[in-house]
This record gives C-alpha cells, sequence and structure tokens, in this order.
C-alpha cells in the first residue's frame, strides 16, 4: 500500500483495488470477494477456504470483514432434520458502487475542510512580502 495520496496517484489502479482504499481491506479480503464474484452459486465458508487455499478460520475471518463492509451478504440455509448453515454472495453491485460513492464524497468533503482549515492557519503564519515581491 502506498504511503502517501501522490504515490497512489501515480500507481496502476484497478477496480478491485478500490476494496483496499476504501474499506482497508487486505489482500485475501479481495481473493474472497472475487472467489465469490466468480462463483455462479452462494458459498459456504469451507467452499471458500477450499478455493483461496486457506484454513476454514482465516477465510472466516476475511468473509466476516466483507460482511462488516457490506460487499457481502450471507443467508441461512436451514436442513429439514434440524440445523442450519450459512452460504455468502456479493452484495449487489448497485449498491455497493453507491456506498463507495457516498463514501468518497464523505471523504472529499472531510479533505475539503481540512485544506481549509490549514490555509486559515497558516495564512497568518506567512513571511511578509517586501517591496521587490509586490
Amino acid at each position: 500500500m502506498p504511503d502517501s495520496m501522490a504515490e497512489m496517484l501515480r500507481q496502476d489502479m484497478e477496480c478491485e483495488g478500490l476494496l483496499e482504499c476504501l474499506h482497508g481491506l487486505k489482500d485475501l479480503d479481495r481473493e474472497c470477494f472475487e472467489t465469490l464474484a466468480a462463483s455462479d452459486e452462494r458459498l459456504t465458508v469451507d467452499e471458500i477456504a477450499d478455493r483461496v487455499e486457506r484454513e476454514r478460520s482465516t477465510a472466516y475471518r476475511s468473509i466476516q470483514r466483507l460482511l462488516q463492509t457490506g460487499l457481502v451478504q450471507k443467508e441461512q440455509i436451514n436442513y429439514e432434520q434440524g440445523g442450519y448453515y450459512h452460504v455468502y454472495y456479493p452484495a449487489d453491485p448497485e449498491e455497493v458502487t453507491d456506498d463507495m460513492q457516498r463514501l468518497l464524497n464523505d471523504w472529499y468533503a472531510q479533505i475539503g475542510q481540512l485544506i481549509q482549515e490549514f490555509r486559515i492557519k497558516y495564512e497568518d503564519e506567512a513571511p511578509p512580502t517586501t517591496p521587490s515581491e509586490s
């Protein structure tokens, strides 16, 4: 991950990089998300773990992060004889992109406010101009 915004802007970024940038997700989270998005069916944690070649508990933690960000949804499937299990699937792309746009707009507004505060704070501390600079 780049250390500064300038470095990030100089990099080639793929759309999936937004998952890391906007949500602070890890490489494994991205891999789990892509696995779910590529699947024609809803998957259990065990199936996801097999496809990303990780332990079940590791895949489960990743899926929980994806659930918290709203990128993935889960459904409970009940067995006829009792008990249940969960399957996971990507959230609606329209909702995800709308949420990312809201996050970006909120970030932009906050950064704009901080820039104004910076301007006001350091405007008074600018060195005085000399007659030759006027």
